[in-house]
């Protein structure tokens, strides 16, 4: 299958078809947020990003940022390849239930053992997910959940004829 050609990436954007395969865990510092229900669930400047080619940022967030009562566990396993097998959270803001709504690893493969039990989360299945204040768009397809801000450039895995990257 014939690869796409990458977007070229402008003054402080970064090409997701320059980050590697395998992906890499990466700590960030970035003001990170999650609403639903019209509430702010979840915020820290403490997580982490796991970069993978053909893939925005999935970030990945200590269980502590998030309020109390907002997570809960839910019925589902996955797995990763890279990182091992999944968790799903169900999320709640004020009166909304986003069921399976975040993931992750606890007890992930030695690259990503850094982040066991940090919580990723779908954006496209809560109100909104922010990046230093910006308002993030989903990845494509339901099952990615890397978050597109303005400073990632694709194209992105999950828009249609991805299925072979």
């Amino acid at each position: 299958m014939k690869l796409p050609a990458p977007v070229p990436p402008g003054p402080g954007q970064e090409s997701v078809w320059a980050y590697p395969r395998p992906p890499r865990l990466e700590r960030t510092h970035r003001h990170l947020e999650i609403w639903l229900g019209g509430q702010r669930i979840a915020a820290t400047t403490g997580a982490y990003r796991v970069l993978e080619t053909s893939h925005p940022p999935t970030y990945y967030l200590p269980p502590l940022a998030f309020a109390p009562g907002t997570l809960e566990p839910a019925a589902g396993r996955s797995t990763c390849e890279w990182k091992g097998e999944a968790t799903y959270w169900t999320l709640r803001g004020g009166v909304v239930v986003a069921v399976a709504a975040g993931w992750s690893y606890e007890v992930p493969r030695p690259a990503f053992r850094d982040m066991a039990g940090f919580v990723a989360v779908y954006a496209g299945r809560v109100d909104e997910c922010r990046v230093d204040g910006e308002r993030v768009t989903p990845q494509p397809g339901g099952f990615y959940g890397g978050w597109i801000t303005r400073d990632v450039v694709g194209p992105f895995k999950g828009e249609p004829g991805s299925v072979g990257w």
